[in-house]
């Protein structure tokens, strides 16, 4: 402590005891026993009584005063121990042989009596925030045989509070938090000052806040300490961070107190108060013809100068696209609006379209009167591509006899260039769906011929590709599959079904069946077989056998008998005949 701190306190003590003595008045009461008297200055008094009859009896005398507490200051130090105050009683009269006791807490470290005065010395400086108050007792005792002459007097000697300690804020630095555009008077947060110093005893504990740095944008309550918004309108994309300095300041806060100070670090959060905006008004993109469906063909961007969820926007196509061509959607890595195909584009169709994108903000604040959104036009430009050539018909379903001449024409392909240009188109057979080469086709106008004879009953159907090649770009080629069915004529004649061998008793009756036989034909006409049978020549004349055509309907005729014998049949082909001799 500064030597004239020291030097105050000395005084100020001094002054304390003076008025302490001239107020204290010394009374003189009448012993219980014997003619004793008792006065206490400064703290409790005690009293022997006298002897008689050889018994020593122990008594409490009345006091002249009765004050059972010293006071001291704390952090009072100088060249000398600090008299804290002075015990005495009346038998301390006449010269007898006493002496006073002191014992209890700092009894002959802190504290020290004079054993012929009673006068009690603080012997170290005190501290009453380690120590607030002692209690000790004392007692006259005789100085010859240390036999006490009174019962012990118990008292307090309390260690009197001067500001000596500073507020501190423990739980600083700190950090805290308010929404951007707060109304004036919102508050941010409280801090918390504490002071070692006696909360009871004067105002060396009693702390006001103030702010050191801050101003004009934050408040503080001087008694709460609440931290308030005091500026309105505090925006977030101005300015996020600010640092607060707070004071607080013991003796009230006047002339002379202690303070401590601490740092608020207050950061503004963000709320929905800015609209997406388009970096550009309009958007141009050149997009081929051929684009893949789903692919992209160009990007826009409306940037939100919020933060998170509130920066977050959602694109759509709010006109123009009548025939629904393109879609819009979002990067949610990006926050881009990705615009892609739909449906094919056809340059020769449509060479240019005009959007309207709108950009919307996916949150918005109750209080703003969102939802925010931005528009943009997007102008679209169909870049012409070489495109393959296309046939009329994406497959052919062609006819032809199977009897029908080389060279015969069996049908057309068409095909045409999509682009501008026109390029003219050559027709081709991909062999490897041709191996025998049975078609050939005209590379001009696309006419399929006959190139070997075909049969029916070998294969009914040929499936065929033709390609068609641009003149002017051999790469563009394109393809379409050409199925031939091969026609049936009858050019085949009808077989039995199997050898026949029929068995005939000797007593068969007439008009007994003796085998059915049935034929079979390799063509296939569109109405259906219609056998007629008949027996060969050199037996029509033979009364013993009759043939006819089953009477069900099917194509299986009855050969019937009149005489018993063993015959076996064979087959006769005619070239295109549809008769079976017998």
């Amino acid at each position: 402590m500064p030597k004239r701190s020291e030097e105050m306190l000395m005084d100020l003590w001094m002054s304390l005891l003076l008025v302490w003595i001239t107020c204290v008045p010394c009374v003189s009461m009448t012993p219980i026993i014997g003619q004793s008297k008792s006065t206490q200055t400064g703290g409790s008094a005690v009293v022997a009584s006298g002897l008689g009859e050889g018994q020593r009896l122990l008594s409490r005398a009345k006091r002249g005063w009765v004050w059972n507490q010293m006071f001291v200051l704390e952090e009072f130090s100088g060249p000398d121990p600090i008299l804290v105050g002075r015990l005495h009683t009346d038998l301390d009269v006449g010269g007898k042989n006493i002496k006073y006791v002191l014992a209890g807490e700092g009894a002959g470290t802190i504290f020290a009596i004079n054993e012929l005065t009673g006068d009690i010395h603080a012997m170290k400086r005190l501290d009453r925030e380690e120590k607030a108050e002692y209690t000790l007792t004392a007692q006259v005792v005789n100085a010859d045989t240390d036999e006490p002459l009174e019962p012990p007097s118990e008292f307090i000697i309390k260690v009197q509070d001067i500001n000596d300690n500073p507020p501190q804020f423990i739980e600083g630095p700190y950090r805290a938090s308010v929404p951007e555009m707060s109304a004036v008077g919102t508050p941010v947060t409280r801090v918390t000052a504490t002071d070692a110093d006696d909360p009871v005893y004067g105002n060396s504990a009693k702390l006001v806040y103030s702010i050191l740095e801050g101003q004009p944008y934050f408040s503080i309550d001087p008694n709460s300490a609440t931290i308030k918004v005091a500026l309105h309108g505090m925006d977030r994309e101005m300015r996020e961070e600010y640092l607060v300095v707070i004071q607080a300041k013991d003796m009230g806060g006047h002339m002379g107190g202690l303070s401590g100070t601490t740092t608020v670090t207050v950061t503004l959060t963000d709320v929905n108060d800015n609209p997406p905006k388009f970096s550009k008004s309009l958007y141009e993109f050149v997009i081929p013809e051929d684009l893949p469906v789903g692919k992209m063909g160009g990007k826009v961007k409306a940037n939100d100068r919020d933060i998170g969820e509130n920066s977050k926007s959602t694109y759509s196509i709010v006109e123009g696209d009548d025939q629904n061509m393109f879609e819009i959607i979002t990067d949610s890595q990006t926050q881009e609006g990705i615009l892609r195909l739909k449906k094919p584009l056809d340059y020769e169709s449509k060479r240019a379209y005009t959007l309207k994108v709108e950009a919307t903000n996916i949150r918005s604040e109750p209080s703003s009167g969102g939802p925010f959104k931005d528009t943009a036009t997007v102008k679209i430009v169909v870049e012409d591509s070489d495109e393959p050539p296309v046939f009329s018909k994406p497959m052919y379903l062609l006819e032809v006899n199977e009897n029908a001449p080389i060279n015969t024409v069996i049908g057309t392909v068409t095909a045409r260039d999509p682009d501008s240009t026109g390029s003219f188109v050559r027709y081709f057979i991909d062999r490897h769906t041709d191996l025998e080469r049975q078609f050939n086709i005209n590379v001009e106008d696309g006419k399929i011929t006959l190139a070997k004879p075909l049969d029916r009953e070998t294969d009914m159907w040929h499936n065929i590709t033709v390609t068609a090649t641009e003149v002017r770009n051999h790469s563009q080629i394109s393809r379409a599959i050409v199925a031939i069915r091969v026609m049936d004529i009858n050019d085949n004649a009808p077989e039995f079904a199997t050898e026949y061998e029929a068995f005939l008793c000797e007593n068969g009756k007439s008009g007994q069946v003796i085998q059915t036989v049935s034929a079979v034909d390799k063509d296939d006409p569109i109405q259906g077989h219609n056998f007629d049978y008949r027996l060969v020549p050199e037996m029509l004349n033979n009364p013993n056998f009759t043939i006819r055509k089953n009477l069900g309907g099917s194509e299986q005729a009855v050969f019937m008998m009149t005489l018993c014998n063993v015959f076996s049949f064979g087959q006769k082909k005619s070239s295109y005949g549809t008769s079976l001799l017998l």
